[in-house]
């Protein structure tokens, strides 16, 4: 089984050579993706990946994130939060 992260995104940045930046918590902690366009800087993600992944800001949906061997994501699978994962938020 490929590992894989499940959370929710809790900031986007939408720069305008566009470049995405992505903040996902998951596990308790933030952790930045990046999107970039620009080869010379370290981008994570895919655009399109980037792109579905911001466009869940602000919802109630939660996002679970499949990466390969190497660490790179290689899909997400998108899904309504039920209410244990609103509840853990809200009890720490």
């Amino acid at each position: 089984m490929l590992p894989s992260l499940f959370g929710q995104v809790v900031g986007v940045r939408k720069f305008t050579n566009g470049d995405i930046e992505i903040d996902f918590y998951h596990d308790d902690e933030i952790t930045e993706y990046r999107y970039s366009s620009d080869p010379s800087r370290l981008g994570t993600f895919p655009k399109n990946l980037a792109e579905t992944l911001a466009s869940t800001l602000t919802t109630d949906i939660c996002i679970e994130i499949f990466f390969n061997e190497d660490g790179a994501p290689t899909y997400v699978e998108l899904e309504e939060c039920d209410d244990d994962f609103d509840d853990d938020e809200e009890s720490d």
